[in-house]
């Protein structure tokens, strides 16, 4: 996969972007823990700022998304008496998001460096054939919790360092091309639930009156069937190889190696939800402030058992490794303003054209929800920009007859469908730099078949639970 170069920042720009992401990361938790916007204004002009100080440091697809951002922006003022209002909105998603991208990079920064979660991810690769898939797809689930878009990359590089190891060219490539699936199937699977996904964080906040706990129920229902489809499809159209594969030695059965990874999730998870329980806050507040807590906690222990000092390890996450991810900060912050900005511009025209979406079926709109955002994934608009345009036009659960968890979960399935199947997404792209294809071919070849049954089976569980549980 080549990309077009990008400028690299200079050491004080370095420490700019990093002062800048944590100083918008500390008032938006004050925003979201203090239900206050006093700081707002504060908020606001440094997140303008970092967007200013980012622009000239990545490559110009990148800068197209603020300079669609500002000409919205321009359109909006013109065309809105209350424009005010919408802009303030827009960046409130801005920030939201770049706060939590920071507070998620937090565990990522101390995950990677862990030896205990790299022998995790090398004995789920270690696996035999027969359950090489199954444990690939749930550990990657769990590994996205942690690590975000960092689990496909460390998982993939442990996965294709373990099939070099197989001498026979042609089964190497058929393993490799099935684990890097099960790795990117296993990602996409945490997006219709995951707590720490930026799918369940924006969408709930979208969708009045929808909360992580009240659709995780129905959202863990699409993860298992989505697990269950690719596990299926690995299983009945294994490759037919032309010569008799050698006999294997004992596979590594040491479960204990996934204890590591297993403890922090059942922490993330219990404190997040007696922290909620205890504070009555959404999910998205408490990520703000788990995620870095545990990650410090981490950090300490690690620097306990004789790694590189604390001081360094806090220098080394805020001013080198925060702004190493200034690309994705950008495109995800414009993506949340984009779509806020343009969906009061949207609405007047889908009026004029004589579209009433509040005339639809409800059956219709679940559906078309789950099609329209790989649809869309297929020309470049990323699941943000989809979902922030279309939920304002969307007519309300009242007015459907569903509720708010049933509306979060056909548009979280679409979501996670469009990280299988968008060549402009992340997953797809990574998938496909580790296997040597272009990110089109893993979407379109490589997950083909495992998309067209999707297309047909996620449609019928959203409906199910919308008119059977919802």
């Amino acid at each position: 996969m080549t990309t077009l170069p990008q400028s690299a920042p200079t050491p004080v720009l370095h420490k700019l972007i990093g002062l800048l992401l944590i100083a918008v990361t500390a008032l938006v938790t004050l925003r979201e823990w203090g239900h206050t916007s006093l700081a707002d204004p504060l908020t606001f002009a440094l997140w303008t700022v970092l967007v200013a100080v980012l622009f000239p440091t990545v490559r110009p697809g990148r800068k197209g998304f603020v300079v669609v951002a500002v000409a919205l922006t321009a359109m909006l003022i013109w065309r809105v008496p209350d424009w005010q209002e919408i802009v303030a909105r827009a960046m409130v998603s801005g920030t939201f998001i770049a706060a939590f991208f920071t507070a998620l990079a937090t565990l990522r920064s101390a995950a990677e460096p862990s030896p205990e979660i790299r022998e995790a991810g090398s004995f789920l690769a270690r696996q035999p054939p027969g359950r090489r898939y199954l444990a690939l797809t749930l550990g990657g689930t769990a590994f996205a919790l942690l690590l975000n878009y960092g689990s496909i990359t460390l998982l993939g590089s442990l996965a294709t360092a373990a099939a070099r190891e197989e001498p026979d060219a042609e089964i190497r490539g058929h393993r490799r091309r099935r684990m890097l699936l099960a790795i990117q199937r296993g990602f996409v699977t945490s997006l219709p639930w995951s707590p720490l996904g930026f799918s369940v964080a924006i969408t709930t906040a979208l969708i009045p009156g929808a909360t992580w706990a009240g659709i995780i129920l129905p959202a863990l229902g699409t993860a298992l069937l989505m697990a269950f489809v690719g596990w299926g499809i690995d299983t009945l159209f294994k490759p037919r190889l032309t010569t008799t594969p050698p006999p294997r030695g004992r596979p590594d059965n040491n479960w204990a190696k996934l204890k590591p990874l297993a403890w922090l999730l059942a922490i993330l998870v219990v404190s997040t939800a007696v922290l909620g329980w205890l504070t009555g806050l959404r999910i998205i507040a408490l990520v703000l402030v788990i995620a870095p807590v545990m990650a410090l906690a981490w950090t300490v222990m690690q620097v306990r058992q004789g790694r590189l000092p604390l001081r360094i390890r806090l220098r080394d996450y805020a001013f080198r490794e925060m702004p190493a991810y200034r690309s994705e900060v950008l495109l995800l912050t414009m993506a949340g303003y984009i779509g806020t900005v343009g969906a009061p511009l949207l609405a007047p025209l889908v009026k004029a054209s004589g579209f009433h979406p509040e005339d639809l079926p409800t059956w219709v709109v679940l559906v078309g929800l789950v099609w329209i955002i790989p649809l869309l994934g297929q020309f470049a608009m990323n699941p943000i920009i989809v979902v922030t345009l279309i939920a304002p036009l969307l007519p309300s659960t009242a007015e459907l007859g569903i509720s708010p968890a049933a509306l979060v979960t056909a548009i979280t399935a679409g979501w996670a469908l469009g990280g299988v199947s968008s060549p402009f997404t992340a997953t797809t792209l990574l998938i496909g730099a580790f296997g040597d294809v272009s990110a089109r071919h893993v979407g379109v070849i490589w997950n083909g078949a495992y998309m067209l049954v999707l297309l047909a089976a996620v449609p019928l569980w959203v409906l199910a639970y919308a008119y059977l549980f919802g």
